[in-house]
């Protein structure tokens, strides 16, 4: 919202020391965010008047239409003689009245202004346009032709009103009032502790049965609808300076008469409008839901298909606006061909959410939906269908007719009981029931009661809900700044939960491995599903989805923390960086099969046990994952030997180091699922409560999947759920003993079939060989079908043997060796290799 300071000091008397930014910062204090002060017009030096235009000479020969004109300046010159200027501008002629700047003058951007010879002539001055004065875009795209009752040498400077200052205020959800210049000056007068004249404090006539008719069929989408009728316009009225000039500052075109003038109030008092040409609008004014499909050519030229949530305007042919949006073409009031004589003029009040809804689903935002999603003042609808009306007589000439038109769904007002000392508790400030009172007053409140505090809302605040809101009120007014800053004082013990632990050292352990962390954001399109292969009914394709997402192309939230860092992947490997292992822990979603209400928590005191598990009983499930993946060189070529290509391989160690470091054993064995290679992927399980769950996959993707993302070749990935994992965790890792006793070592070599896998016969082994064996390591695979026979395959094992108590014996070691063999023998079918 821009706020011209000009238009501001109307409604409070600001001391006239007070500049821009003494404003900005008063505002700010009370929690406004004003984000700039632009000064208008800083810079711009006169002369420069109004002059009156007395000879026109076109010049020939040029390659664009060049003027040689005569203005009378009056005595702004020093001589009183006729100024000589050339110009290029051709929307004037002679007789007009027009802006001139005289040498020695500096316009906006630091631009002086001297007499220079060009064209032939020596041009004393410029005909000034709107741009070059810095005043924007008046729609014009040439000189300002200004009207004929200004005198001759008149300072245009003051005239244009071209040196102020304006405020830009975010404006936030909640603070819709704020969108006009009457809420913003509330606050200025709250913040100074000044009266405030109210622009909406106006004698209303009452209605009566002679107004335009109006029918509203839906009183929850439209609970106000205020009709007023002016005849008798002069179709050749156009908007006063002092009009155009403060629309402009406030960001906005100027249009025609009757459209400036409804803007001009909507800017004033916060209450969009909308003026029918009268002619155009055939039989009764009508609210109701369209009729889905129904056509409407909106003000904007597009022609949109409408839903049936949307709420319209309508007349007898059918729609004719789409309410609080935009309204439609067939009853625009036409400029161009200045043949309305005669508006109807609706102020009313639309259902938040309904507007809103309907300005996202067209995508056509606007400044009256923009006012009416962040809430409109109900009461003021009555105030600025008069305030236009007077407007349109003041200024159009036309009459305004007795009749009026209010159609009212009955509410009452929202009251909130609230004890006196709660700002007090919220805040840790002694505030006391005299300041409390006081600021909610300033508000707007009506306040009775003495420790039970019963508040009336005013109609402009429908932010205000509840007691913590009206806290916040008295808060911001006395100053967020002094706010005392208190530490907290948290019991001893809580620490790191195990859970915080885990995941801070799985962290630190990929990042140990060479994996670089690449956070993303959690959010999915559904077509991923489709790129990596995953079935119909996999539980993965159920998503949450947002109400209000950033980007349409991505709805949901994640089930997988795959597409994030594959994306990350592709774009680093596109930019140059084609050597990469890049990691991510975060949280995916899953919905849950009965969907609650989430309860509100308290903010005065800490939730209890019961209130939390209710709203985490309301939130999608949210297990924790953790996830690798890997393309290029894994170790790098040099001067030390040959480098080595990241496979399917590394994505399993990284799984296997997140499981040591979660002091679990880790099951390793070929699975198939979703964009994973079906012959070089592993399933990872572990063991919980004596069950084996599996947690996740690792190995190489799919080709398929590569060529479809866009993937280098060979790109492997792992994703495990760290939660499951933390259930099969051991706790913190211990420390290993070292014993101070040599190591026995034994090797075996093992012919199996080829489809057994190495998991299963080192399993037999680690469990054949006891509580001797140290660690047991694959160090060689052998496949030669003329010496082994056809089908099978030789694994070669290192066995470490060693007691904590003694030197073992090489009886003792063999023994354990070949109890390890044994077992590996009757389990997998395994023969020891001669």
């Amino acid at each position: 919202m821009r706020v011209p300071l000009s238009w501001l000091r109307e409604y409070v008397d600001l001391p006239a020391t007070e500049t821009g930014r003494d404003v900005q910062a008063k505002l700010i204090s009370v929690g406004l965010e004003v984000e700039t002060v632009e000064q208008v017009g800083d810079g711009v030096k006169g002369p420069l008047v109004v002059g009156k235009v007395l000879t026109i000479e076109e010049l020939e020969g040029f390659k664009k239409p060049i003027r040689f004109c005569t203005v009378d300046v009056g005595q702004a010159n020093g001589t009183g003689e006729p100024q000589e200027i050339v110009c290029g501008a051709r929307n004037f002629a002679v007789g007009d009245k027009a802006v001139v700047v005289l040498p020695g003058a500096v316009l906006p951007g630091d631009f002086a202004i001297a007499a220079r010879k060009t064209y032939g002539k020596t041009s004393h001055g410029m005909i000034c346009s709107g741009d070059e004065l810095g005043m924007g875009d008046d729609g014009s795209h040439g000189i300002i032709v200004l009207p004929p009752e200004h005198e001759v040498g008149t300072d245009a400077i003051e005239l244009l009103q071209l040196v102020d200052e304006v405020l830009d205020i975010a404006v936030t959800p909640d603070r819709g009032y704020a969108l006009s210049i009457r809420g913003v000056a509330r606050e200025t007068a709250t913040a100074y502790g000044l009266p405030l004249r109210d622009p909406a404090l106006l004698d209303v006539p009452q209605p009566n049965a002679f107004g335009y008719p109006v029918q509203v069929s839906d009183p929850m989408g439209c609970d106000r609808f205020t009709a007023r009728t002016v005849t008798g316009l002069d179709p050749d009225a156009r908007s006063p300076l002092w009009l155009t000039r403060r629309l402009q500052k406030a960001g906005m075109r100027p249009i025609s008469l009757a459209v400036d003038i409804t803007n001009y109030v909507m800017l004033e008092l916060g209450q969009p409008l909308h003026a029918y040409d009268r002619s155009r609008v055939q039989g009764p004014i009508g609210v109701r839901r369209a009729t889905q499909g129904e056509k409407l050519t909106t003000l904007d030229g597009a022609k949109r298909t409408l839903d049936a949530e949307d709420l319209v305007i309508t007349d007898d042919r059918g729609p004719i606006g789409l309410a609080g949006v935009m309204g439609g073409a067939n009853t625009e009031i036409d400029d161009t061909e200045g043949t309305t004589t005669e508006v109807v003029v609706e102020a009313a009040h639309f259902d938040a959410l309904s507007i809103s809804r309907t300005a996202r689903r067209h995508k056509l935002a606007s400044e009256a939906s923009k006012r009416f999603e962040r809430g409109v003042d109900p009461q003021a609808a009555s105030a600025a269908a008069q305030r236009t009306v007077d407007l349109l007589v003041l200024l159009a000439g036309g009459t305004a007719d007795a009749g009026v038109t209010e159609v009212i769904a009955p509410s009452a007002p929202h009251t909130i009981a609230i004890p006196a000392d709660h700002p007090d508790k919220v805040a840790g400030v002694a505030y006391g029931r005299e300041t409390v009172v006081r600021r909610l007053q300033e508000v707007g409140c009506d306040v009775y009661g003495q420790d039970e505090l019963i508040v009336t809302v005013p109609s402009w605040r429908p932010d205000l809900t509840d007691p913590n809101d009206l806290a916040e009120e008295v808060i911001r007014l006395e100053g967020y700044e002094n706010l005392p800053s208190t530490l907290p004082k948290p019991p001893a013990g809580r620490g790191l939960t195990d859970r915080q632990r885990l995941h801070r050292r799985i962290g630190r352990a990929l990042a140990g491995a060479g994996y670089v962390e690449a956070p993303n954001y959690p959010f999915i399109g559904e077509h991923v599903f489709d790129q990596f292969g995953l079935t119909a009914d996999d539980p993965n394709r159920k998503v949450v989805k947002l109400v209000n997402p950033l980007s349409d192309e991505e709805p949901a939230l994640r089930t997988t923390l795959l597409p994030g860092l594959l994306g990350a992947l592709r774009r680093n490997d596109g930019r140059g960086s084609h050597d990469l292992a890049l990691f991510e822990t975060g949280l995916v979603f899953h919905p849950r099969e009965e969907l609650k209400i989430a309860v509100r928590l308290p903010v005065d005191r800490r939730p209890t046990d019961e209130e939390i598990a209710s709203l985490t009983e309301a939130l999608p499930v949210q297990p924790r994952h953790a996830a690798v993946v890997l393309a290029g060189a894994r170790e790098q070529a040099g001067w030390w030997g040959k480098g080595r290509p990241s496979d399917w391989a590394d994505a399993v160690e990284a799984a296997r180091v997140l499981a040591r470091e979660a002091g679990t054993e880790l099951v390793v064995r070929g699975g198939q699922y979703g964009p994973w290679h079906p012959g070089r992927c592993a399933e990872l399980a572990v063991v919980v409560e004596g069950v084996e769950q599996v947690i996740g996959y690792a190995g190489e993707l799919h080709p398929g999947v590569l060529k479809t993302l866009g993937l280098p070749a060979r790109t492997s990935a792992m994703e495990l759920d760290l939660d499951v994992l933390e259930l099969a965790s051991s706790g913190v890792p211990k420390g290993p003993k070292i014993s101070t006793f040599p190591v026995a070592t034994q090797d075996v070599a093992l012919v199996v079939d080829v489809a057994v896998p190495h998991a299963g016969v080192e399993a037999a082994l680690r469990e054949g060989a006891g509580e001797l064996l140290e660690s047991i390591r694959l160090f060689d695979v052998y496949e030669n079908a003329a010496q082994l026979g056809e089908g099978k395959k030789s694994l070669a094992y290192a066995l470490r043997f060693r007691a904590a108590d003694r030197t073992l014996t090489v009886d003792e070691a063999s023994a354990a060796r070949d109890a390890a063999v044994a077992l590996a023998a009757e389990l997998t079918g395994a023969v020891l290799r001669g």
